[in-house]
C-alpha cells in the first residue's frame, strides 16, 4: 500500500516537472525566442504592416479602409468621401471618416452565386454609383469602363488594393475635387503602381490607403 502511494506521487511530481518544464519552454522562451527574431528581421510585417502618416500609425498596408463623409441623420450608411480615392466595396471595412484609425466589423465573401438576383442588383447599384460618382465636367464614364473590382468585394472582404484601371478611373474625379491637375492626379497613381510579384505572380495593384495619403500630402504641401 505504502510503495503504491510512493509510486504515485513520484509519477505525480514527475508528470508537474514535465509540465512545468514544458509550460517554460513553450509557452514561454519559444514565443520570445520567435517574437525576438521577427522583431530583428522584419519588424514591419511582425508589428502588422503598419502605414505611418505623420508620425502616427494610420492603418495597416493588408488590411482595406473606407473613406467616408460622417453620418447624418437619417442615413444607415455613410456616403464616400469623394475627395479620396475608394476602395473596392466590401461590408468588411470599417467606417473610417478621419482617415486615422479603421475597425473590422467583419470578414468574408457573400457566398452568392453568380446568378443570384441580389447580387446582380448589388452590382448594378454599385456600376451606376461609380459611374455617377466619378463623372465629371468634360469627363464621362461609360458603364463599360467599369472593372470588376469596383463593384465586387474580395474574398476576405478586406483587400487593401485595387486594380490600376479602376484608380485611372477615379482620376478626374479626385484631381476635380482637390483642385488639382488630372496630370498631377494621374501620376501619383503611376507612381503607386505596384508591379506583378517577381514578373508573373499575381496582378498589378494599388493600395488604397498608400495612395491616400500621398495625396493628402500632395494637398497640404
Amino acid at each position: 500500500m505504502n510503495n503504491s502511494a510512493a509510486n504515485t506521487g513520484r509519477m505525480l511530481w514527475a508528470g508537474l516537472r514535465a509540465l512545468l518544464v514544458l509550460t517554460v519552454i513553450t509557452g514561454v522562451l519559444y514565443p520570445l525566442a520567435v517574437t525576438g527574431v521577427a522583431q530583428l528581421v522584419f519588424p514591419g510585417k511582425a508589428n502588422g504592416s503598419e502605414v505611418k502618416s505623420g508620425g502616427k500609425a494610420v492603418g495597416s498596408e493588408l488590411i482595406g479602409q473606407r473613406y467616408d463623409l460622417p453620418l447624418k441623420d437619417g442615413e444607415e450608411t455613410p456616403a464616400p468621401d469623394l475627395r479620396w480615392f475608394q476602395p473596392r466595396p466590401s461590408n468588411g471595412l470599417g467606417t473610417n471618416s478621419v482617415n486615422t484609425q479603421y475597425s473590422i466589423i467583419l470578414s468574408g465573401a457573400t457566398n452568392r452565386s453568380g446568378d443570384n438576383a441580389d447580387l446582380i442588383q448589388w452590382v448594378k447599384d454599385a456600376k451606376a454609383a461609380v459611374v455617377k460618382d466619378n463623372s465629371t465636367t468634360g469627363y464621362e464614364v461609360k458603364p463599360s469602363d467599369v472593372p470588376a473590382d469596383a463593384v465586387t468585394s474580395s474574398g476576405s472582404g478586406l483587400d487593401p488594393h485595387i486594380s490600376p484601371e479602376y484608380a485611372e478611373l477615379q482620376v478626374h474625379r479626385v484631381a476635380e475635387r482637390n483642385h488639382l491637375t488630372v496630370a498631377r492626379v494621374d501620376k501619383l497613381v503611376a507612381d503607386h503602381t505596384d508591379d506583378r510579384i517577381l514578373g508573373f505572380i499575381g496582378e498589378p495593384r494599388v493600395n488604397v490607403l498608400k495612395l491616400n495619403i500621398a495625396l493628402k500630402e500632395l494637398t497640404q504641401g
